[in-house]
């Protein structure tokens, strides 16, 4: 979903599309060393954006805990590693907002990262994005100088869009609700249940935002990218700058389908961190901030869903 927005973003801004490079999993494992240092090796890359990660929601983090921590610290390992070996001067790596703390004030600052607990339902996959962040300052400790490189961190809040991940059990919140909502509607089902309590606060961010924000970070020179990091506190917030309770998200999103039945939420089921609102006031002060309000989002998010997934409109 991000590397396809990112490259909407690269072509929109003129970049020749032949100069752009890239791999579906099919073509490219990224968990394998070999084969990602012959791609690097045969390709020779300027800049890279690493979006690629397994990801998923509550479920599957609680559920794959041992794939969600081995695949990101391996893709992470061997595409930083591989591009500097290869001479990439520029690389933008993408996180996630579950680095910080379960309970993190809020909004979150850069620098509350490893300050505490993480959320036990993603923790593995928390880990694995925050080694990320660390690799790429330390590379840069150790090679910035010597080698010129300069490998940046931006972490998104939580993102959709075109593009995203329907799967029934493995996508994140809104995906999953836009399909449950979705077929709620074509069964004429009385009431659909949501998991959890609805209390929970969550901020969202259209993807073409993010790849919109991508763009901006790689793009700042060094001395200004500088002026507004650390050596060891180097990576920066994405987000939208407010955030909803479930149970608004829900309502909205049933609102955009156009189902009319009940909805019902399911306390004996996980809520997660309580609230996770990113302090973006670093990459606001560096010049950008989102467009794409959550309804607009929304609408643009069941488009895609129904391209791809419901040849004929609903009536």
């Amino acid at each position: 979903m991000v590397g396809s927005a990112i490259v909407r973003q690269l072509l929109a801004s003129g970049h020749p599309e032949n100069r752009i490079v890239t791999r579906t999993h099919a073509e490219l494992d990224l968990t394998d060393q070999t084969a990602v240092r012959s791609f690097f090796a045969a390709e020779r890359p300027q800049q890279v954006y690493l979006a690629a990660a397994h990801v998923g929601g509550i479920l599957a983090n609680d559920t794959y805990p041992a794939d969600f921590i081995y695949d990101n610290l391996m893709i992470q390992a061997n595409v930083i590693d591989a591009a500097f070996r290869n001479d990439v001067k520029k690389l933008l790596f993408l996180g996630s907002s579950c680095i910080y703390p379960k309970l993190a004030p809020q909004p979150m600052r850069e620098d509350a990262l490893l300050t505490g607990t993480l959320e036990p339902t993603n923790e593995p996959y928390a880990i694995a994005k925050i080694a990320g962040i660390k690799l790429c300052e330390s590379y840069n400790r150790q090679y910035g100088a010597s080698h010129g490189i300069d490998y940046r961190s931006v972490m998104p809040t939580n993102l959709y869009g075109p593009g995203d991940n329907y799967h029934p059990e493995n996508s994140h919140v809104i995906p999953a609700l836009i399909r449950r909502f979705h077929e709620a509607k074509a069964s004429k089902a009385p009431f659909l249940t949501v998991w959890g309590t609805g209390t929970p606060r969550r901020e969202f961010l259209y993807v073409d935002d993010m790849a919109a924000a991508s763009m901006h970070v790689m793009g700042l020179d060094k001395s200004t990218y500088d002026q507004h990091t650390q050596p060891m506190l180097s990576h920066i917030n994405v987000g939208y700058g407010d955030d909803v309770t479930i149970r608004d998200l829900a309502t909205t999103i049933g609102k955009t389908i156009g189902y009319q039945g009940d909805i019902r939420f399911d306390p004996s089921k996980p809520d997660g961190t309580p609230r996770k609102l990113m302090d973006s006031s670093r990459l606001n002060a560096l010049g950008w901030k989102a467009k794409v309000a959550l309804k607009d989002g929304l609408a643009l998010a069941y488009a895609d869903f129904l391209k791809r997934h419901e040849p004929r409109q609903l009536t």
